[in-house]
This record gives C-alpha cells, sequence and structure tokens, in this order.
C-alpha cells in the first residue's frame, strides 16, 4: 500500500446521524471515508472501487447488511475484504451470525466513535499485515497509522502522520512547501504553506532527533525540506 495514500473506509448505514457520527471519527483519525446510505449502494461502491474496510450496518431496508456480507465474501475480487459490523442488533445469536459469514468484527449501537476507529486499525492491522516502513531508528506502520521512534510509540496528528509517511516515502529528496502541500493537504490547500512551516515544527519537537543516528527533517534553504534517514 501507498504509505501517502490514508486507508479507505466505507461506512454503510441508512441512519445519517451514524454515518456522519463514523465518518467524522475516521477522517480525523486519518482515514479516507466514503458513504452509503443503504446495501444497493454499497454494492455498488465496493463494485466500483473496493475501500480498504466496510463498516456495515445490518438492518436497513432493501438489500440489508448480512446480505451486502454473503456478496461481498462469495466474490472472488472482494471475499478477503475486511469488514466490521455495526449493529443494532446486540443479542449473542446476532453477533455469531454476523460472525460466521465472516464479519472480521461486530460493535454494537450505541458506539463508541473512539472505539470504531480503534477497531478499524485493529482489523486493518490484521488483514493487512505489512512490515513497517523504517527510516533509521524510526518505524511507520501503515495500516495502523502508528509511529515508533527508537521502538516507542509517537503520537502524531492525522495531517503529521501523513506528512511524515511522504517524506519517509521519499528519502532525500528536496520538496517545497508548495509541493509538500499540494501532495499531503491537496483539497485542503487553501490553508497556505505557513501550514507546512508549522507542521514541519511540531514534527520536529515530537521526533526528538539525535543529529547522529535519528532520522531528521532538514531545511533546505530557499527550496524547501527533505528527510535525511
Amino acid at each position: 500500500m501507498d504509505p501517502n495514500v490514508a486507508p479507505r473506509v466505507l461506512v454503510v448505514d441508512d441512519d445519517e446521524a451514524v454515518r456522519t457520527v463514523a465518518s467524522w471519527q475516521l477522517e480525523s483519525d486519518g482515514f479516507a471515508v466514503d458513504q452509503a446510505g443503504d446495501g444497493a449502494a454499497a454494492l455498488a461502491a465496493i463494485d466500483g472501487t473496493p475501500p480498504d474496510l466496510v463498516v456495515l450496518d445490518l438492518t436497513m431496508p432493501g438489500v440489508g447488511g448480512l446480505d451486502v456480507l454473503r456478496r461481498v465474501r462469495a466474490a472472488p475480487a472482494t471475499e478477503s475484504l475486511p469488514v466490521i459490523v455495526l449493529s443494532g442488533r446486540s443479542g449473542e445469536t446476532d453477533r455469531i451470525v454476523g460472525l460466521d459469514l465472516g464479519a472480521d468484527d461486530y460493535l454494537v449501537k450505541p458506539f463508541s466513535p473512539g472505539e470504531l476507529a480503534a477497531r478499524v486499525r485493529s482489523v486493518l492491522r490484521r488483514s493487512r499485515p505489512t512490515a513497517p516502513v523504517v527510516a533509521g531508528d524510526l518505524a511507520l506502520d501503515v495500516a495502523a497509522r502508528e509511529v515508533r521512534l527508537d521502538g516507542e510509540p509517537v503520537e502524531l496528528t492525522a495531517r503529521e502522520f501523513d506528512l511524515l509517511a511522504f517524506l519517509v516515502a521519499h528519502p532525500r529528496q528536496v520538496f517545497s512547501r508548495a509541493q509538500l502541500l499540494a501532495q499531503v493537504w491537496r483539497s485542503e490547500g487553501w490553508q497556505g504553506e505557513a501550514t507546512v512551516t508549522e507542521h514541519v515544527h511540531r514534527l520536529r519537537q515530537k521526533l526528538r532527533p539525535d543529529p547522529v543516528a535519528s532520522p531528521r527533517i532538514r531545511t533546505v534553504r530557499g527550496v524547501g525540506y527533505q528527510l535525511d534517514p
């Protein structure tokens, strides 16, 4: 998976409020999110460009969540697509049916948005066991969106992670603030180049770089920044 591209999650629920809350939390945690209001729309989205993970309600008009899950698991192209059921059905039988049909996890409504995001990270970590990207003593687990420095976790915001992942993927290449704004912020480029400077400053503080051993973000005067592993 390209370390510069956030994992894409499809949130499927006929309740717009649930979709909004779940999407807001996942986007805040650095995921790209698409929404579908029913099972038919979900299947169309999955058939078009399969997401990295689906958050799926069970009780929806028309094509229900269990039917979506059956079809996803029956198709060779999506049989391994991670699916987390998010349902108001809390009975043991409902959980067993969902898991037996191939759900990777089952979360009952009402739910904690933070817990949902944590479960998404966990399922992605299990389903996509890619090796961390390593630069010196810095390791990035792109699927889980986790960073470790000398083996210790580093807490980054979603945008700080995106910026660091981009630089790690292009070691020693020099990028101007305008280029970083276009590549990392994309549609949010209206914020201006000063936001790049601020994020680089915060990354430097959080990474506590050792001038000898640790990866560091260097300023190339008159040009921009580069990661010097």
